[in-house]
């Protein structure tokens, strides 16, 4: 019943920016943790950060420094800000809500339908 709505992928230039929003239809997504996971042209999906309900946050050493991840629960949504972009960071991106902010994708109850990011040299 909850629908996740990934958003702003694009295509960026290596070292810039992009910020990528995920909206939830549920009422209750103030209680629950958010993730953002990759998956790269022939590789498996990634975990890429985290967001608790508190907004404490984890990240993948991948994307530590350079990536940002938030929330507004008044406005039912997670941000995954992109700095320092990498052509290895070029991906489809997904969201995920579930109980915990952990790197396991099987601990998520709900997923959105990914956005693109693609990152030239």
């Amino acid at each position: 019943q909850v629908q996740l709505v990934e958003s702003g992928g694009a295509m960026a230039q290596a070292g810039g920016s992009l910020r990528l929003s995920c909206a939830s239809s549920g009422r209750t997504f103030v209680q629950y943790s958010m993730g953002w996971f990759r998956r790269a042209p022939g590789k498996e999906r990634e975990f890429v950060a985290a967001i608790q309900r508190s907004g404490e946050s984890t990240y993948a050493d991948s994307v530590r420094g350079r990536f940002t991840i938030s929330r507004d629960n008044a406005k039912n949504t997670v941000y995954l800000q992109m700095s320092s972009l990498r052509p290895e960071d070029t991906a489809v991106y997904y969201c995920a809500q579930g109980p915990y902010a952990t790197p396991r994708p099987a601990a998520y109850d709900y997923w959105g339908q990914g956005t693109q990011v693609t990152v030239s040299s």
